[in-house]
């Protein structure tokens, strides 16, 4: 084995679990998450030198989530504003999206024109996830055309994989959360009725539903609010 391949894969297994570390001291943060995965893509990825991870949802809409900088929300902006480019095409038909020559390339002319004009010269896009009709991408950027090689590439997917999972484990996290914050929330409500109007349990929790379906609110809003101040939304005195 060439030792300078070896070195080379020791420093990328070491680099990938300190991030993996990283990641997880997020406990569940999916914003604090994104905004990691950005700075250790750039840390990482060999001549990477900026990152921005990108939301398309139905297929057309960019929705810039995280980023080293402006620059890559400003490129997001772009791709949103066209129509055209590598998340918004590729990247949903592959796993990653090379450009090494943002000025030559011909696949989104009016895209690769201005991305050009703002001083990008080469990226790479990587897909994270795909759910329905969302897609998360990972999207680095170099000033100088050519900058990726396959080595990069190859660290890139590496980074990428790990990402998404730390991605998916946040987001997993942060919905039990808001689950049990929901549970408690409508446990509470239902205790104030119980005690406000001598209701079984069933029978309060009965009463929020009727109201969220009246309202057509969310019954955990309604349940905050009964929380928060006392009263039974929508002027309700009770069961009937």
């Amino acid at each position: 084995m060439n030792p300078s391949a070896g070195d080379a894969r020791q420093h990328l297994g070491d680099a990938m679990s300190r991030v993996a570390r990283q990641l997880q001291e997020e406990h569940g943060d999916v914003e604090a998450t994104l905004q990691g995965i950005t700075a250790s893509a750039v840390a990482t990825v060999p001549n990477a030198e900026e990152c921005s991870i990108s939301y398309v949802v139905g297929r057309r809409k960019v929705e810039p989530r995280a980023s080293t900088s402006d620059l890559p929300r400003q490129v997001d902006e772009l791709q949103n504003r066209l129509g055209q480019g590598p998340c918004l095409d590729a990247v949903w038909e592959q796993l990653v999206v090379r450009v090494d020559d943002v000025g030559a390339e011909d696949r989104w002319p009016a895209f690769t024109r201005e991305a050009s004009a703002l001083g990008i010269g080469s990226m790479m896009c990587f897909q994270l996830f795909v759910s329905g009709d969302q897609l998360g991408a990972m999207n680095l950027y170099s000033h100088t055309p050519g900058a990726f090689d396959d080595e990069g590439l190859q660290i890139g997917q590496m980074f990428a994989s790990h990402a998404a999972v730390a991605l998916a484990g946040a987001e997993h996290e942060q919905n039990l959360r808001r689950a049990i914050d929901s549970r408690d929330l409508i446990g509470q409500a239902k205790g104030i009725l119980i005690e406000r109007y001598g209701l079984t349990a069933d029978q309060a929790f009965g009463v929020l539903a009727r109201i969220s379906q009246e309202t057509n609110r969310r019954l955990v809003d309604i349940a905050l609010e009964l929380n928060d101040t006392g009263a039974v939304p929508s002027g309700e005195r009770g069961p009937d």
